[in-house]
């Protein structure tokens, strides 16, 4: 039996190839029910905003099988997706996960969103029956190597969620949280912690508008804010000062007519726009002095200042994982 684990991710593939792999939970599910992985005797499927990977198990796999079927799901050749991945087999394949899990593959180290997302796609692939015995260990047991790096640790200090960073920003630009519209779209990982973190902060007016507004009604009910629909994005940043766009859309929320327009409707009141999906949610291109688009790399960069002590727990904390998936592996 092998373990095998393909990743595009932002460090290997280029965003334009990313955006074009990423996969909403909704697709995910229809494309387990329909069969399109079959070929892989277990098989799991990891897509955030800074990644798209591909774990299986089985007693034939390569990394061209792999590229194939993703070619043939995508549109995406399989070359281009070699080119823009890396891949791991056996007790490699399991450090992986290891380290994704927690946070130590992410482009924030140590950011405490992926262990979300990857018992997200660990249970949707459990749930379509895609997973045996070998990828079942195996994501359980990351889900404990992760707990283990957050106690053992300090990879998790300082400001690293995307969440607490996005606030942090919208702090320096309007200072008083409390005066502040905000509109958070998506209601996944990074969109409920986001929209969290700015209650949590005081912000004034805090709504949310996922494509099921039932869930997004749901989740505003929980954290104190209110709820909208995704249709009235576009109208409602006019009267909003952040914007943060988390959804997995294949088009820009606001296009770049829109968001022009929505600009000159505000006279001279600065948006700040913070761009966290996958595909990107707002367009290139529009540049304003009243106007800040921050993505995910951008966010990155802030909570990655103070990253060498955190480096230094990253060192520590990946010899053990390693050790941890090297045992796993023996035993599997």
């Amino acid at each position: 039996m092998k373990v095998f684990a393909l990743s595009c991710n932002f460090r290997t593939a280029e965003l334009s190839v990313l955006e074009r792999l990423s996969c909403s939970r909704e697709r995910l599910a229809e494309l387990y029910a329909e069969g399109a992985f079959a070929g892989f005797p277990e098989c799991a499927v990891l897509s955030t905003c800074n990644r798209v990977e591909f774990y299986a198990a089985g007693t034939q796999i390569s990394a061209e099988a792999v590229a194939e079927k993703l070619a043939d799901i995508f549109g995406v050749s399989a070359d281009a997706i070699l080119a823009n991945a890396e891949t791991f087999s056996d007790a490699a394949a399991v450090r992986h996960l290891f380290e994704v899990a927690a946070g130590l593959d992410s482009r924030m180290v140590g950011e405490a969103e992926i262990l979300g997302q990857v018992k997200q796609a660990y249970e949707a692939a459990f749930a379509a029956g895609t997973t045996g015995v070998v990828l079942n260990r195996i994501f359980q047991k990351s889900f404990q190597a992760a707990k283990w790096a957050r106690a053992n640790t300090g990879i998790s200090q300082g400001q690293i969620s995307v969440g607490n960073v996005a606030v942090e920003l919208a702090g320096r630009i309007f200072g008083d949280l409390g005066r502040c519209a905000v509109l958070v779209v998506g209601t996944g990982e990074a969109g409920r912690k986001t929209a969290q973190s700015f209650v949590s902060r005081g912000a004034g007016n805090v709504l949310v508008a996922s494509r099921n507004f039932e869930r997004a009604r749901s989740f505003a009910a929980e954290i104190g804010a209110g709820a909208v629909e995704l249709d009235s994005v576009a109208a409602r940043a006019v009267h909003a000062d952040v914007v943060v766009g988390c959804a997995s859309v294949s088009e820009p929320l606001i296009s770049e007519k829109t968001l022009r327009s929505v600009l000159r409707s505000r006279g001279d009141r600065p948006l700040f726009l913070i761009d966290l999906g996958m595909p990107r949610n707002f367009p290139d291109g529009v540049e304003s002095d009243d106007l800040w688009i921050y993505g995910l790399a951008d966010l990155a960069a802030i909570a990655n200042e103070n990253l060498s002590a955190r480096e230094r727990e990253a060192a520590l904390c990946r010899e053990e994982l390693s050790a941890r998936a090297a045992r796993l592996f023996e035993k599997l």
